[in-house]
């Protein structure tokens, strides 16, 4: 049953309170108009709790803006979400377009650092992102007495001569709940081996990410580089915007529940004066094995990255030489599955924290 302002109701019930679902939950899509965005279509996702996401369709079905009660939870950069023709893909061109959001995919046949990887240059973090869906499809429908919303459609990775990667992704939500799955099926269509890496790059911000946030996860960690070393002792505090910050990354082993899922969650006790807000991440390790923490306590590019993948952040060639690279058979496929949730409350986050 699905709880409104406090009340459960089943399907017979509310519906006699509404006359359209769309009043309480629902899907309304739309299109950017200006500048670099112009063109972009979305998909804005409503429960009926304050929980709000937009769906960028033609950004890879990436999620941008989300807000609990008004108050975001994702961080945005200046870049916007440059529509996919401002895709540059040398070096460091991946950034011209990173409008950070709540998830932003990374691969699906590489991610990480730039450079070369058997003589192929390789930008940042690769196409994904980029690449606009087709056969978009969305609705809402009930299943007994719960109501879900969801959006889908895939996008294609592909080359004459090179990878064809097909990405069929489903994002759904629950009327009176604040929390979405994120459903993914990568199959490689194509008739030859095709390397493949994927990363779920979910950038936390302001006002839930602020001066005495918290990260909350059981897990071994361990830094990326020297500079991570220093911060090493502090990665789960976090301070107010720095002046010249350097940016940090941490991998995480995080711990696995009886279920097979592993959880990490950013929560600011002092939000609200005390009310506190948190969000978290629920993913399997058995499907994205490596789990990294970004800490960037820059002005301006303040926030804190939470990243289920594949494989580590430094590049192709070196998850090659380290024999972690993975690859899809020709018509082989694999499945991996994303929940993203509020934590709306002190209580929500003492419980989270307790288990």
């Amino acid at each position: 049953m699905a709880t409104l302002n406090g009340r459960n109701y089943s399907r017979a019930e509310l519906l006699k309170h509404v006359g359209d679902m769309r009043q309480v939950a629902g899907i309304e899509t739309g299109e950017l108009t200006d500048g670099f965005e112009r063109g972009v279509r979305t998909a804005r996702v409503f429960t009926g709790t304050g929980f709000d996401f937009t769906v960028l369709v033609d950004r890879g079905l990436d999620i941008g803006p989300a807000t609990f009660a008004g108050a975001s939870l994702a961080w945005r950069s200046p870049t916007g979400a440059a529509a996919p023709a401002f895709y540059e893909p040398e070096g460091l061109g991946w950034l011209r377009g990173f409008y950070g959001g709540l998830v932003v995919t990374c691969g699906l046949a590489y991610y990480g650092a730039t450079g070369l990887d058997e003589g192929q240059p390789l930008g940042q973090h690769g196409r994904a992102s980029y690449l606009p869906a087709t056969h978009l499809a969305y609705g809402g429908e009930w299943q007994g007495d719960d109501y879900e919303v969801w959006v889908s459609g895939q996008t294609r990775e592909v080359a004459v001569f090179g990878e064809n990667l097909l990405l069929q992704r489903r994002i759904s939500a629950r009327l009176g709940e604040s929390r979405l799955f994120i459903d993914d099926l990568v199959t490689n269509e194509g008739f030859q081996p095709a390397p493949h890496m994927l990363l779920y790059h979910c950038n936390l911000g302001f006002p839930l990410l602020d001066e005495g946030s918290e990260l909350l996860c059981s897990s071994e960690v361990r830094p990326r580089d020297a500079e991570a070393t220093g911060g090493v002792g502090e990665h789960r505090r976090f301070q107010p915007p720095t002046a010249g910050y350097h940016e940090q990354v941490f991998y995480h082993t995080p711990k696995v529940d009886g279920d097979g899922y592993a959880q990490v969650a950013l929560a600011n006790r002092g939000f609200g004066g005390g009310n506190g807000l948190g969000v978290y991440l629920r993913f399997r390790p058995d499907e994205l094995p490596w789990l990294m923490e970004w800490k960037m306590m820059g002005e301006g590019i303040y926030v804190c990255g939470l990243e289920p993948g594949t494989n580590g952040v430094e590049g192709r060639a070196v998850e090659r030489a380290a024999g972690r690279l993975q690859y899809l058979a020709p018509g082989e496929s694999r499945r991996y599955h994303l929940e993203i949730g509020v934590l709306p409350s002190q209580a929500a986050i003492d419980a989270f924290a307790a288990a």
